[in-house]
């Protein structure tokens, strides 16, 4: 069997089980080979041996039971860099590019300011920032110490050295440090939301997806806290539910925060809140 008949087999057997059964099925042979999907497109005809379908058979029926891509191959690609990721962290999610996208948009490049990512699980957002303004003090923070040794390791993979990682709770380990940026991509599911229990959120940890019985216990903490660790004008940015813009915008709001944006995502839903603290 040669790389194009064996990418069909697979996609066909992917159809009804993902939103992307062709690009899943490359991604796992690419993997599989330890080549990119260039050369998967380069070599169509290139016959495979059998110890390399069998490799690659396995992994496709880790995809088929449901197991995300990302747990099987052990990467997953945010703002074009490469992630380590494990079942210790959230797989990061493209939408969460709006905040990097935003970030950006507000400060320039010869800006100079300080940030905290609370609850930076696989390093994501600090380390998007980090590439991108590389002369920026980024601080960020994880309750999960396996979570914080992938960012730490995500860190060193790709040489970014602005970044102090600290171990605690949201704000905890931060005592009274302050910073031009506060951001998060906090849990906003409800405990109750049966998606928690469906697609690649069944691999997730609970802990980095749901919080109280709406969703929003933990936005509400970091809201109420931020302003003991934002600057004079410094920034509150947190991705939420595209169903929470309403209650998100009545938690800053309470929360004394001015000039308050929402921003949409990727698919034309509110996912973003930032404001600016007085």
């Amino acid at each position: 069997m040669d790389v194009s008949q064996l990418l069909k087999s697979a996609t066909e057997q992917l159809l009804n089980l993902t939103e992307s059964p062709r690009l899943d099925a490359e991604v796992l042979l690419a993997h599989s080979l330890q080549k990119n999907r260039t050369w998967l497109v380069t070599w169509p005809d290139k016959a495979l041996i059998d110890t390399d379908i069998n490799q690659f058979n396995e992994l496709l029926q880790r995809r088929i039971s449901g197991e995300p891509i990302a747990h099987i191959t052990g990467t997953r690609e945010f703002w074009s860099l490469p992630l380590a990721v494990t079942t210790d962290t959230l797989i990061p999610r493209p939408d969460t590019e709006l905040i990097i996208e935003k970030i950006l948009e507000i400060y320039s490049a010869s800006s100079d300011i300080s940030l905290a990512d609370l609850g930076t699980g696989s390093g994501a957002i600090a380390l998007a920032l980090a590439s991108e303004r590389p002369h920026w003090k980024i601080t960020a923070t994880d309750q999960s110490t396996s979570a914080l040794q992938i960012a730490k390791q995500n860190a060193h993979n790709l040489n970014l050295d602005n970044i102090t990682f600290k171990l605690g709770d949201w704000f905890e380990p931060l005592e009274d440090d302050s910073f031009d940026v506060v951001v998060s991509n906090p849990p906003y599911i409800p405990m109750a939301d049966p998606h928690l229990t469906q697609g690649d959120a069944r691999f997730d940890p609970v802990s980095a997806l749901a919080s109280g019985d709406d969703g929003l216990d933990d936005i509400r903490l970091i809201t109420a806290q931020a302003g003991r660790h934002l600057k004079t004008r410094g920034k509150l940015f947190i991705e939420h539910g595209y169903d929470q813009k309403s209650k998100v915008l009545d938690i800053f709001t309470k929360n004394g925060f001015i000039e308050i944006q929402q921003a949409h995502d990727i698919a034309n839903n509110p996912r973003l809140t930032f404001a600016i603290n007085p």
